[in-house]
């Protein structure tokens, strides 16, 4: 009896490890186009609504769902009086605290990261080309990611619940 359940536990976290992984794969590229569609409003609130950096990515934070949500809010924050950090220290430290939290990888931090080097510290127009760039980026780790997951979400559903199935004939 002891035996039935162990196996059964075997089983059944190999399988929610399949399922943990898969999720991982879908939840990538949504995040991306999150990410992508923050950086279009970023690009709106520098262009045309003329708002400070901290102000506008506090706006966009506070419009988005955790993680991305407290990515933003955090690199705001870091910019306020209180911290008095600049664009990139703040992006920095707010990567640090957050990017874990989400499914993507180290190639779209990286993207954010060089944008954080570039913004608050030119003209208006450099900034918006700067993000339209950084966005373009990201829309081929997007295409990327949709691929990945196509490819290995199935595949890691099954594989979670196939090799718990396997360690447990190879221990009975």
């Amino acid at each position: 009896m002891l035996k039935w359940f162990g196996a059964a536990l075997v089983i059944l976290s190999g399988g929610l490890a399949g399922l943990y992984q898969a999720r991982q794969f879908a939840a990538r590229p949504r995040q991306i186009r999150e990410l992508i569609l923050a950086l279009q409003r970023l690009e709106t609130e520098i262009s045309y609504g003329f708002t400070p950096l901290p102000r506008a990515l506090e706006r966009i934070g506070a419009s988005m769902k955790m993680p991305l949500s407290g990515l933003f809010l955090e690199a705001a924050r870091g910019m306020g009086p209180q911290a008095g950090l600049s664009v990139q220290e703040s992006m920095e430290s707010s990567l640090r605290l957050y990017w874990r939290q989400t499914s993507m990888k180290p190639a779209e931090r990286e993207v954010i990261r060089q944008l954080s080097i570039v913004l608050g510290t030119s003209d208006r127009q450099d900034q918006m080309k700067h993000i339209a760039l950084a966005a373009s980026q990201l829309k081929h780790e997007e295409a990327a990611a949709r691929e990945d997951q196509a490819r290995y979400e199935k595949m890691s559903k099954s594989l979670g619940f196939l090799i718990s199935a396997l360690i447990v004939i190879l221990i009975f």
